[in-house]
């Protein structure tokens, strides 16, 4: 059985009631001047870029494909403006889910996941130097990249790429210890929080371009309402979704209820969405690498065997198998994002741990004997119930090209896709958190 959200009405209720707390409030402080340093690093260009040539590159060209618009997100628009911030925290997520496949691949990864917060804290030290490892080889590939299609010109020397390169790769060093600071000091993830603020700072501009596009005529009012409307449709479609799990019922047979021994019901929940956006982003880079490689090759050159010219091949694909193409690209893009759901939620969803704490913990699942069983029982349930997340994820993602043709309107990117998912993702998992510390000073209270 998916239980939906309706069984947690009080979740805004003691989220908002948690805001009154004073040393909450000192928490919500912190997290506004991380998002203002945020946003003013944001604005302060890397030293020797012309940046109106950056901004030319992402209006035109490769630059202005689904997989350039997806980096420029997570980035908070830092990229188009080629500021110390271009990387972003993407360094730090290509880390992390290099460290979770190697964890998953190498024994030792994986003993030290199982020793408890020593071994987290070893694993957390090796994603940050792949993290700054990442940021090296991307912020050299970013710039080779702008340099190959003309936006920043030949002529720069060795040290000053050198320049260019460690001023970015800095600045996810900086965003790294920042969004760790939000962890500690504030309320919720702090790298969530950052991609979160990035996506909500470009609102603004957003919301006033359409509206402003409609006062003038430029765009049908019929077309600004159906806009919105899908936004609220897919807002409340991903909340309900966000919030919807599959309850495995769990008796602990050996739990002390006052003063004597005896059972215990619950459950264990599973998140219909296990893989989070993870899948997206990993589908748009496949779909989209063949023709961000072929964008930066001279178009005249002949293909071997084909006789075709690049101009043709990148015309075909760009036609026919590109999300914003046409119905096949969509429709293979969507397939490629339910493959890489099952991949992923096979990476992070270990049903074997969750049957040996079971079974520590004194608990059973009704009719499933403890031990391979339960394991592959609830491997079971995860994978029905991983279909209904993969098929989410990829109506998600698609919604991402459709509804720009479907309202003509291309300024408002927030409406479907990664970006609200994002959004709404880590708004509820910080109301959460909210709550839980709303809840945690009741008790403390009743206790004194």
């Amino acid at each position: 059985m998916i239980v939906s959200p309706a069984k947690h009405p009080s979740l805004l209720q003691n989220a908002l009631s948690a805001l009154k707390l004073p040393d909450l409030q000192k928490r919500l402080q912190f997290v506004a001047f991380a998002f203002m340093i945020y946003a003013l690093g944001s604005h302060i260009p890397v030293p020797g870029i012309d940046t109106a040539r950056i901004e030319s590159f992402f209006q035109q060209g490769a630059g202005a494909g689904a997989f350039f618009g997806l980096l420029n997100m997570f980035t908070g628009g830092a990229l188009r403006k080629f500021s110390i911030f271009a990387l972003g925290v993407i360094p730090y997520i290509n880390g992390s889910i290099m460290i979770q496949l190697l964890t998953s691949a190498i024994p030792q990864l994986e003993q030290l996941r199982k020793e408890g917060e020593w071994g987290r804290r070893k694993l957390a030290r090796y994603t940050r130097w792949a993290t700054l490892a990442s940021a090296v080889l991307q912020g050299w590939g970013f710039l080779h990249l702008f340099i190959y299609s003309g936006a920043v010109p030949e002529t720069l020397t060795f040290l000053q790429k050198a320049r260019i390169v460690l001023s970015t790769t800095a600045g996810t060093a900086f965003l790294m210890w920042l969004g760790e600071l939000i962890t500690n000091k504030g309320i919720g993830q702090g790298i969530s929080l950052i991609i979160f603020a990035g996506i909500v700072m470009r609102l603004p501009a957003e919301l006033f371009s359409v509206l402003y596009n409609a006062f003038q005529g430029g765009v049908p009012a019929e077309n600004v309402i159906l806009l919105f409307t899908f936004f609220f449709l897919t807002l409340v479609f991903i909340v309900f979704v966000q919030q919807s799990q599959r309850r495995i019922p769990v008796t602990y047979t050996r739990r002390v209820v006052g003063n004597r021994i005896g059972k215990v019901s619950s459950y264990l929940p599973v998140p219909v969405n296990i893989g989070g956006v993870i899948p997206i982003i990993f589908a748009l880079a496949v779909v989209s690498f063949p023709l961000t490689i072929l964008n930066f090759l001279p178009a005249a050159i002949k293909v071997p065997f084909l006789n075709l010219e690049i101009q043709d091949i990148r015309n075909g694909l760009q036609a026919y198998f590109t999300p914003g193409g046409g119905p096949i690209g969509l429709i293979l893009y969507g397939i490629v994002v339910i493959a890489f759901t099952y991949f992923y939620a096979a990476v992070v969803f270990r049903s074997d741990e969750l049957s040996d704490n079971l079974r520590k913990h004194g608990g059973v699942i009704p009719g499933i004997r403890p031990g391979s069983q339960t394991t592959e029982y609830i491997d079971r349930v995860a994978t029905r119930i991983t279909f209904a997340g993969a098929v989410f994820l990829a109506i998600i993602a698609v919604l991402e090209f459709l509804v720009p043709k479907w309202t003509q309107i291309r300024e408002f990117e927030l409406v479907g896709g990664t970006s609200i998912l994002i959004a709404v993702s880590v708004a509820l998992e910080t109301m959460k958190q909210l709550e839980a510390q709303f809840l945690l000073r009741q008790y403390e209270t009743f206790i004194k």
